[in-house]
């Protein structure tokens, strides 16, 4: 109840915070692309089940609607103006209203889309879905700062699932079998810092605190505490 109070109050106050920053980026996009302004993704949430998650677009539409749902290093689908956005995360900033809607939370695992759990979730790795998914958490702050190098450009869904989704599911699950109010508090506020230290222009960050656990969960052998779904959204069978 308190984490959920917590979410609410934050984003409420997060938005009208952030309304002059959105009111440019959305000036912005307007005049870099055609389309409309939010990007709509399909994820999967608690238990497996679907919701959509909006962000500010950053790419160019495809009218094939083909390509993959990874972004690649230097990906000719983000346009110029998108690149700041995504880099300074500012394309998030509309999540907070999925937060509202109690979709997600302020700090929960990085929320996938429904091809990724599909094809590349062991059973162990449903345990990352057992909370809300969330703005920040060690995994998304290990994609953020290692993500497009680990990914490159070639065959990127291929490199992302070999290369970054273990270490980002093994990060949440960390996440997930710690969580707490302080636990929740400091991943908000290395977020933060992460966001200051990138307008600041670095470029290069450490591996998160909790990357020897994420790897020890990733040894052969290691306990599974996963164990699947508790409900399944008929949009992953």
């Amino acid at each position: 109840m308190a984490k959920r109070l917590f979410d609410v109050v934050v984003a409420a106050l997060g938005l009208v915070a952030a309304a002059p920053v959105l009111l440019v980026a959305a000036v912005g996009i307007r005049l870099s692309s055609r389309g409309p302004l939010l990007y709509r993704a399909r994820l999967v949430g608690r238990d497996g089940r679907l919701f959509t998650m909006y962000k500010l677009r950053t790419m160019h539409l495809d009218p094939r609607g083909s390509g993959t749902v990874i972004t690649a290093q230097r990906d000719p689908r983000v346009f110029g103006f998108g690149r700041p956005l995504r880099r300074l995360k500012i394309d998030e900033l509309p999540q907070l209203v999925n937060v509202l809607r109690g979709e997600m939370s302020l700090v929960g695992p990085r929320p996938q889309h429904p091809d990724i759990v599909r094809r590349y979730y062991r059973s162990e790795d449903w345990e990352t879905l057992r909370v809300l998914p969330g703005l920040a958490s060690p995994g998304s702050l290990y994609d953020s700062a290692h993500g497009e190098p680990l990914v490159g450009s070639a065959d990127p869904e291929r490199q992302y699932a070999e290369r970054l989704l273990p270490l980002v599911l093994a990060l949440d699950r960390v996440y997930v079998q710690r969580a707490s109010w302080w636990y929740d508090a400091t991943l908000v506020g290395r977020t933060l810092w992460m966001i200051a230290a990138t307008l600041a222009g670095q470029r290069t960050f450490r591996d998160p605190p909790e990357m020897a656990a994420a790897r020890a969960l990733l040894r052969p052998g290691a306990p599974d505490r996963g164990g699947g779904p508790t409900k399944l959204s008929p949009g992953l069978t």
